[in-house]
């Protein structure tokens, strides 16, 4: 086994060129990484995508397979998203990136047909676990506007921005010869051009008689067979859709006025009937007043009831703002369903997907601008079904993410069990009516749980195991504070114009089930996991007042005001004496100037809080303004359950808070951390007017924790003079470890990284018990500066001795408002196992990742064993030691692609909020959000790659196409029944010849041959199977018959020539040769 080498590693993962990595860099004297074995090569490592959750971003398409049971979704940007049961769903993209403007199943056969806006049709083979592209045509001189694929059928009709219908063989895609002309088909009835065609159907009793429809309101009944118009309907309005009634003796068209003209098919001289579903009906019987266009209606016959006629728009104008709607007329009863988003399309779910039979509707989908509803057609009401599918992502944007995998066993079940108490009531009581598809059988066996923080303050915790997504739980952190009712009451003290409430960043303790939150407006809520429902008569709130003000280059010196905790009574009934000095907060102080001053940007609630189950509000911290100057945003977030701290970071300094004791232990501007070793140049700020102290020294253990911050304004000016100068805390990392040169014990400590490359190190003094916990405070003392790096630190972490990951200590989980027995029985410290060392012999490692170097340090004796430049002309985003099978490793995500090789950065960063997002977890998991409504997962395992086809689930299923209706004794005797049409005698290359080749041009899809291969499983399978088999076997017959033909031809020329020579040389002799 070789010895330990991380740039070995890295290296694998990256791929980086030797010129961008540096040689590991060993002090003289030290072999430290010659003690630990490496156990992570590169074949460990594989980068591949592997399932996407949410709603499909800009959706543009639907269409319903409904014998398989499965829904499919385009959308503007070329994805193709496909949904079956709960737990069951696909992601695919079309390479060219074009809007899918339809999709057409071949139901019950596996395959879906998707047209694009840039004129290509592309035939989709689903019966294998990644869908492939089996054939693709791109159309070249005309514009595809409408498709139409008959049931059971294998012609396609493709209907053109000319007013041209094109026929396709889907199992070929190759075009027909058949074509119908517009001016064919309305010849002299219309002295203009129809416009594009806008619907293709087949009358459901006769397959021979095709309905054509044209954007001008133009509709044509069209004889395949004698190739000619039986009849032609006129209405002076433009049509946007057209539905049949079932027997094929009337159909409806929607119109852009609002209107609903009823045709009988025999009677083309007027419509039969002509409504205005939301039109005013006028007293004196005169025409109604027009209304917004009705974009598509649905005409669905039910054999015990009145039909259903289902359409989108058609509203009144008068109707300003009023949310879209989806109108149900179903006898003489009309119901108006308004949704929450536009309506892109709605399709309405049948019993049986004969076209000519009782159609038997039970439900309607609609797809929304962001959001899926299903409609309960069946139950009074119109109730929707309850969604299985994790498409409210996006409820509130998605602010912040974090990934954990391999997570307590318990912690699942009893996040649902308070979760399932928030699930709204009054959905349908029927069953999820997309149940199409199987589960993977290959599942991981560990937890996994993401958790995202949204602009409206809320924190949702999601299972993420087996590549599946459900809700857990929703944590709404704005309830802790009082909400402005108009723009009015809004405080003039926010200092972000909208989504004050906003999560910024989120730290998350799994062993405790401790949650603390960074909002935008320089707060941080704790909160404690309890399974009892509790009220808070007053929300425990502390106030921290962070400046600094360097008077002159190189000062560590303090000048202006010192450090000040302010509390409410209620915070401040702590029974220690080391208490900070205190004063109350008010909500409009002013300083003597006149400036906003101790004031927060938000209002705590001053009434009774009632806090449900789950996650309750233990302690609300927030920065203060300080002398007209607002408070920096929180940079860096950290939480330790052991210790019972919170620390967190910003542009200012550092602070540090005692949550059980509701005190601040440490605040300190970054300048003071280093003492009088400041190695850093600073530049002095502009000259103000010298401000007053507020408040006296504050002392915290050992500690004087003086304010020194450094405030700025948020104008983009002054914010572009002190990027370069500011020190920001970047990371923060709470461990046990020997922070110090000398100690051969390892303390309780806190690492603190800066956004110029320095890392520091804090020693933390925790009373041993719980008792002395509560009652004496935690000493703090510093350590000084560890290493340096290039570019801000992202990450560190603490490895032992054999180059294992040491976690920060924790307290398990125990319910704090349970009764005490119970309390006492639970709550217990896990030991942190601290490392021991003799004098001058290192124990640990620090790992620590910056935006451009990786460095591994021993402790105590700091030294650098270990150096890694990761990029030079880019920068690390995100970085993260993570845990794998077979060892430890650093995961980066570059600006640049050297980390993640492959598309996903380009992918990643055409949306903004993806760097924003993306973050690793153990195990070789990874996830970002690849817009603003879809998390896409990932893994960088090999492991994971090789059982991803195991784990993915099937989208086709083996099921028995319904009977088709019985057509009865009297109608098979005398006619009337279903007309059945041979279109291949019509359409095939003997009748109606080749078609051009400049229309259109076939691509072979990637997944023709070889993915029918891979797709073919049991029964099915080996029908498929037989079926290449014969076509390779057929085509082999037709080369060799080729080939056996020119031979012939070659024989016969041969023979020919032969017979010329021997005619001109038969009667000479040889001296005339």
């Amino acid at each position: 086994m070789k010895k330990f080498n991380i740039r070995k590693v890295l290296d694998g993962l990256t791929a980086v060129s030797s010129s961008s990595s540096s040689s590991a860099a060993l002090q003289p004297g030290n072999r430290e990484n010659d003690v630990i074995q490496e156990t992570l090569q590169s074949e460990h490592f594989q980068l591949c995508k592997t399932v996407r959750h949410g709603f499909p971003y800009q959706p543009s398409a639907m269409a319903f397979d409904p014998v398989q049971k499965i829904l499919a979704i385009g959308t503007q940007n070329g994805a193709l998203r496909l949904f079956g049961r709960a737990g069951v769903e696909c992601y695919c993209q079309h390479e060219s990136g074009s809007a899918v403007i339809q999709l057409q199943f071949l139901v019950n056969e596996g395959a879906l047909v998707t047209a694009l806006a840039d004129d290509s049709l592309h035939l989709w083979n689903l019966r294998q676990k990644i869908p492939a592209i089996l054939h693709s045509l791109k159309f070249s001189r005309e514009r595809i506007t409408f498709c139409h694929l008959p049931f059971q059928s294998k012609w396609l009709y493709i209907g053109t921005e000319r007013g041209n219908i094109h026929i396709v063989n889907v199992e070929s895609f190759s075009l027909s010869g058949y074509v119908i002309m517009w001016n064919k088909a309305i010849e002299l009835s219309s002295k203009t051009h129809p416009g594009p065609v806008v619907h293709i159907s087949d009358n459901p009793m006769d397959e021979g008689k095709l309905l054509i429809g044209f954007e001008c309101g133009f509709v044509v009944l069209w004889d395949l067979k004698s190739k000619k118009a039986d009849y032609r309907y006129s209405y002076d309005e433009a049509i946007h859709s057209v539905a049949w009634h079932h027997e094929g003796k009337l159909f409806v068209c929607s119109h852009s006025d609002g209107t609903l003209t009823t045709w009988n098919v025999r009677s083309p001289a007027k419509p039969a009937q002509i409504i205005t579903p939301h039109g005013k009906q006028p007293k004196d019987g005169k025409k109604p007043e027009p209304c917004k266009p009705i974009l598509k209606v649905e005409y669905k016959t039910a054999r015990a009831g009145e039909p259903f006629m289902i359409l989108s728009g058609g509203l009144s104008y008068d109707t300003v703002g009023r949310r879209a709607c989806l109108t149900v007329m179903h006898g003489k009863s009309t119901a108006v369903l308004e949704m929450d988003y536009p309506i892109v399309d709605f399709l309405a779910l049948c019993e049986t997907p004969y076209p000519n039979d009782y159609q038997e509707p039970y439900a309607v989908v609609v797809l929304l601008e962001k959001d899926l509803v299903v409609i309960d057609l069946a139950q009074p009401g119109y109730p929707s079904f309850e969604n299985p599918y994790p498409l409210t992502i996006h409820e509130s944007p998605v602010t912040c993410c974090e990934y954990f995998a391999d997570c307590p066993a318990e912690l699942i079940p009893a996040l649902y069990s308070v979760g399932s108490r928030q699930k709204r009531q009054g959905y349908s009581k029927k069953k999820w009516p997309i149940s199409g598809g199987n589960w993977g059988q290959g599942a991981q066996s560990y937890p996994e749980i993401i958790i995202t923080g949204h602009a409206d303050g809320s924190v949702k915790f999601w299972d993420a195991s087996a590549l599946m997504l459900q809700v857990l739980y929703k944590l709404k952190t704005a309830k802790v504070f009082e909400k402005a009712r108009n723009k009015e009451e809004k405080p003039s003290t926010d200092i972000v114009d909208e989504d004050p409430f906003a999560i910024q960043s989120l730290a998350w303790c799994p062993e405790s089930r401790l949650l603390c939150v960074a909002g935008v407006s320089a707060h941080v809520i704790v909160y404690r996991f309890s399974k009892q429902e509790i009220t808070t008569e007053e929300v425990q709130l502390l106030e921290v007042r962070m400046q600094c003000e360097l008077n002159e280059v190189d000062s560590p010196d303090v000048g202006g005001d010192q450090a000040s905790a302010v509390t409410t009574p209620g915070a401040s009934s702590s029974p220690q004496s080391s208490v900070p000095q205190t004063h109350p907060s008010t909500s409009s102080n002013n300083s003597s100037d006149g400036l906003r001053d101790n004031v927060p940007c938000l209002r705590v609630r001053n009434t009774p809080l009632k806090q449900s189950p789950g996650y309750q509000v233990e302690l609300v911290i927030q920065l203060v303004w300080v002398s007209g100057e607002p408070p920096q945003q929180i940079t860096s977030l950290a939480v330790n359950s052991a210790y019972g701290l919170v620390a967190f970071g910003n542009g200012n300094g550092l602070a540090v808070v005692d949550y059980l004791q509701k005190t601040l232990l440490l605040n300190m501007g970054t300048a003071e951390l280093y003492g009088s070793s400041d190695p850093h140049q600073r530049q002095p700020r502009s000259p103000r007017k010298a401000r007053q102290p507020s408040g006296g020294e504050e002392i915290a253990g050992s500690v004087y924790a003086r304010d020194n911050s450094f405030s700025r304004s948020r104008s983009s000016s002054v914010a572009s003079i002190d990027k370069e100068s500011r020190e920001v805390i970047s990371s923060l990392h709470f461990c046990d470890c020997l922070s110090r040169k000398c100690e051969v014990t390892a303390v309780a400590s806190l690492w603190l990284g800066t956004s110029v490359g320095t890392m520091l190190a804090i020693s933390l003094s925790v009373p041993s018990t719980p008792e002395l916990r509560l009652q004496q405070s935690v000493g703090i003392s510093f350590c000084g500066s560890v290493v340096r790096l290039k570019g801000g630190i992202m990450r560190m972490a603490l490895m032992d001795s054999t180059g294992s990951l040491q976690p920060p200590a924790y307290e398990c989980w125990y319910d704090l408002n349970a009764p005490e027995e119970e309390k006492e029985r639970t709550r217990r410290r896990r030991p942190a196992s601290p490392p021991s060392t003799q004098e001058n012999q290192d124990s640990h490692y620090a790992v620590v990742c910056s935006e451009k170097q990786a460095k591994v340090v021993a402790m105590p004796s700091q030294n650098c064993v270990f150096e890694h430049n990761i990029t030079e002309n880019s920068f690390v985003l995100r970085a993260d030691v993570v845990v794998m099978p077979a060892g430890i490793c650093i995961a980066c995500f570059c600006t640049v692609n050297p980390c993640l090789q492959c598309n996903y950065c380009a992918e990643a960063q055409t949306w903004n909020g993806s760097s924003r997002t993306f973050c690793f977890s153990n195990l070789g998991q990874a996830l970002y959000l690849t817009s603003p409504t879809e998390i896409q997962r990932l893994t960088y395992s090999q492991e994971t790659c090789d059982n991803l086809q195991e784990m993915l689930g099937e989208l086709f299923t083996p099921v028995e196409t319904p009977e088709a209706p019985n057509r009865g004794f009297f109608k098979g005797l005398f006619g009337g029944g279903a007309q059945s049409l041979d279109r291949e005698d019509l359409f095939g290359e003997l009748a109606a010849g080749k078609a051009s080749r400049s229309l259109a041009q076939h691509i072979p899809g990637p997944g023709s041959m070889e993915g029918m291969k891979g797709a073919a499983s049991g029964v099915v399978g080996e029908l498929a199977r037989a079926r290449i088999a014969l076509d390779e076997r057929g085509q082999k017959l037709g080369e060799l018959e080729e080939r056996t033909a020119a031979m012939m031809a070659s024989a016969d020329s041969f023979s020919k020539h032969a017979h010329d020579v021997m005619l001109k040389y038969k009667d000479k002799k040889w001296y005339q040769l």
